[in-house]
């Protein structure tokens, strides 16, 4: 990590921000309030993102009990391309309604210590198999920043998509790194 900052006082927005708009098409949907769903995204930002299916729903009930599998993966699939669909309809200027929001709620989270479990970007060293790079996993954001990194135990297909999701991440970072270098 090049920064000069402590590790739990980098975080990245792109889980909040997804995770919320995971909530977001499910709550369509079923036609019922977002504040009532749940919905969990890991991952990088961008169509390798892993929405955990198994671990969202409404108000305690299970998804897979709502909704059908052909719809569970078309909602996925809306949730990993929701970027690309936002920018077609609005244009210019979609990139900072979303992100602004999922900022305020995770500044909210520090500065009130409210301690919110929200999927952020986090710097890992180990955890889900990944180490030294930022991924967005479920932390406890609080005064110190990301408090704690929940190490929640996936599937081996769950795991399969971390990783394969942490593998764009990290070559997006090299890309990064030799044009900084160049």
């Amino acid at each position: 990590m090049d920064s000069k900052f402590s590790k739990n006082r980098v975080i990245g927005m792109a889980g909040v921000l997804d995770s919320a708009r995971f909530r977001t098409f499910i709550a369509e949907e079923l036609n019922v309030a977002v504040e009532n769903v749940t919905g969990v995204v890991m991952g990088g930002h961008g169509d390798t993102m892993v929405p955990l299916v198994r671990l969202s729903g409404v108000s305690g009930i299970p998804l897979t009990e709502l909704i059908d599998a052909p719809t569970i993966h078309r909602i996925v699939e809306r949730t990993q391309n929701g970027g690309a669909e936002i920018v077609k309809y609005l244009k210019t200027g979609s990139a900072y309604y979303a992100p602004s929001a999922a900022v305020v709620e995770m500044a909210e989270s520090i500065l009130k210590d409210k301690k919110k479990v929200l999927s952020c970007s986090a710097y890992l060293e180990g955890e889900y198999g990944i180490r030294g790079l930022f991924v967005g996993v479920p932390v406890k954001l609080g005064a110190r920043g990301i408090e704690q990194i929940y190490q929640i135990k996936l599937s081996a297909e769950e795991q399969g998509l971390l990783k394969k999701s942490a593998g764009a991440v990290e070559e997006l970072v090299g890309v990064i790194r030799k044009k900084m270098t160049a």
